[in-house]
């Protein structure tokens, strides 16, 4: 395996910097994203494309990106085929990026500036507010998760692999992503957290965005936010210290999951009690008010009438994280009476 060289006073560049994307199962947006790979200018010192189990047409896409093709056989993950692709790599920096999303054009070049402070480990960036699909499901999902990234700490509590970056040296002093995680779920989560426990800070650059082409159906959306994000999400923060303030688990979206769950059961206690309907209106007027500044943001992009639609999409949102969160702290408290059951002393 090569190792990158140790830089300390060259100014890095676009030529510094590999681009490493997976692209698996349908491919839905890999046309667009490799073609967005294949005009970046400058070009990357690699452009490596780990085609996740055979697939003569991902495999055509990728090689007209004009990068280095991996084809895995049989399919393991993303988590694997990220880390087969950066076995091949031989720059100081590694840049991921999911193959539904559209870099832009300087997007190496600007990662290569991100680490010009060689104090710098890792850094992600985050969605844009144009996303790529027109749908309402999709253009109100990708706007959340731009809004998240938007409003949270420079300081990352976790890497993120749709559009992060790190050094190499990092990448291999924590061993890479967990392959035990054979599907897209939070495996970027789980090694952020190696590497914040290694002393590897990550940084998020607001300024660095990629357009997401996502396209989101409610089925899909429900299944990925409880069972491959809100469940092993929680598992990891229990087993690590407990629950961060940052992200979508701010204090506020706490009280908002809160009040999420409150304004129906009062609401249906209102028709044993009337009165208790105030409080019910009480509980959907906190979440609004809490998370305004995100239907504002809905408003200016698409229309006030978008926001209005969202806030169901929103609430059901609340609820899953908050089902999450108690089917993934029963799961933590289960396994950890197993082990002191398993470890009596």
């Amino acid at each position: 395996m090569n190792r990158p060289s140790e830089k300390t006073t060259a100014k890095l560049t676009a030529s510094d910097v590999a681009v490493v994307v997976p692209v698996g199962g349908a491919g839905h947006g890999w046309r667009r994203c490799a073609h967005a790979l294949a005009t970046m200018d400058p070009n990357p010192g690699q452009l490596i494309v780990a085609v996740d189990g055979p697939s003569d047409a991902l495999e055509a896409v990728a090689r007209d990106t004009g990068g280095t093709v991996i084809v895995l056989d049989p399919r393991g993950g993303p988590a694997r085929a990220r880390n087969r692709a950066v076995e091949a790599v031989h720059t100081e920096i590694v840049a991921f990026v999911d193959a539904d999303v559209v870099v832009p054009p300087d997007f190496a070049a600007r990662i290569a500036e991100l680490f010009a402070d060689h104090a710098t480990a890792a850094v992600i960036g985050s969605y844009d507010d144009h996303p790529g699909d027109p749908g309402f499901l999709s253009q109100y999902r990708n706007l959340l998760h731009h809004h998240v990234h938007q409003q949270a700490q420079e300081a990352a509590s976790t890497f993120w692999s749709g559009c992060g970056a790190l050094r190499r040296t990092a990448f291999d002093e924590v061993g890479g992503f967990d392959e035990d995680f054979g599907d897209p779920s939070v495996e970027d989560i789980e090694f952020g957290g190696r590497l914040l426990r290694a002393g590897h800070p990550i940084r998020l650059a607001k300024e660095l965005q990629v357009k997401h082409l996502k396209r989101w159906r409610l089925g899909d959306m429900l299944a990925t936010d409880l069972f491959r994000r809100a469940i092993p999400w929680t598992k990891i923060m229990l087993a690590h210290g407990g629950l961060i303030n940052d992200l979508n688990v701010k204090t506020r979206d706490r009280v908002s999951v809160a009040a999420a769950f409150l304004a129906p059961v009062f609401l249906v206690a209102s028709l044993v009690q009337p009165p208790l309907a105030a409080v019910a209106a009480a509980a959907l007027l906190t979440i609004l008010l809490l998370n305004r500044s995100f239907f504002s943001l809905l408003a200016r992009r698409r229309s006030f009438g978008f926001a209005i639609a969202a806030i169901p999409a929103y609430w059901v949102y609340l609820v899953i994280c908050g089902l999450g969160y108690v089917i993934g702290f029963t799961s933590h408290l289960l396994q950890h009476r197993r082990d002191n059951r398993g470890n009596p002393n």
